[in-house]
């Protein structure tokens, strides 16, 4: 039986994530999943790939409110959950997209810039911002995700993450690959072979084992690259292409509300 076990958003790109019990499921991904974004000055996305950081952000949720402390300092910000429909939007990028959104409140884009030792703005996306997916692989021609990398959920199997440690010298946790959706039971990597699974009630399409990078060499309780696995080792076995991958990109299929232990079903497998 393979049984839902973590249910995890990260609601600022590339900071803490938070663990819940339950999740509703919206067309972008989870509610609240990577809505905000960290942009320098031009507006280009930061990441743990050039500033780990970043990983020493953590947020929590108070009521209404988001707030996100910094490690090993009493500092904190409260961020609101809603906004209004006037505010001013401009052009941020991730990656390749171009995607407009709004500065959440500058003094606490001044708060992150203190802590980070450069200028950065806090942004959210707001609803009637559409970022696709990559046509090539969505179910359909409306398919979009928030700030996530390129996909909305992202699904990986404690089996894998079991394999993978085997095979270390120092076991990881499963942090480091950043999931919305972990499972337990099942066969190691064998998520990258669904081609549609549901989990409780909600239908999800696998569409691209998930590609990894040197983020996951961050250690997130320091904050610092912490060497060269896992993807030294992942590479000896785990190479497609020219990627390292690890974990499964997935699209929803409508709303509904995912519980920790709801059961995860193999529809059809590729």
């Amino acid at each position: 039986m393979l049984q839902l076990s973590e249910l995890w958003i990260y609601p600022i790109k590339s900071l803490g994530g938070i663990s819940l019990t339950q999740a509703q499921v919206t067309d972008r991904g989870l509610a609240h999943d990577r809505r905000w974004l960290l942009v320098d000055e031009n507006g280009m996305f930061l990441s743990q790939r050039e500033h780990p950081k970043l990983a020493l952000f953590q947020p929590s949720f108070d009521g209404d409110v988001m707030v996100v402390s910094f490690q090993k300092t009493a500092t904190s910000v409260e961020i609101p959950l809603r906004y209004e429909d006037h505010q001013s939007l401009f052009t941020v990028t991730v990656w390749e997209d171009s995607v407009q959104a709004f500065e959440v409140d500058p003094a606490v884009s001044t708060w992150f810039s203190q802590l980070l030792g450069f200028s950065a703005r806090l942004v959210y996306m707001p609803d009637q911002s559409h970022r696709k997916v990559e046509s090539k692989y969505a179910i359909s021609p409306n398919d979009i995700t928030s700030f996530s990398d390129a996909y909305p959920f992202l699904i990986i199997g404690q089996s894998s993450l079991e394999d993978l440690n085997n095979r270390l010298k120092k076991p990881i946790s499963m942090n480091r690959f950043r999931p919305n959706f972990v499972f337990t039971g099942g066969e190691p990597y064998e998520e990258e072979t669904w081609s549609e699974f549901t989990i409780g009630a909600v239908t999800f399409y696998g569409v691209k084992p998930c590609g990894r990078c040197v983020m996951t060499t961050v250690d997130p309780t320091k904050g610092v690259v912490s060497g060269k696995e896992p993807l030294k080792t992942l590479a000896k076995y785990r190479l497609q292409g020219n990627s390292v991958i690890f974990g499964q990109n997935a699209i929803g299929a409508g709303a509904g509300v995912l519980f920790l232990g709801d059961a995860v079903t193999v529809v059809v497998r590729k």
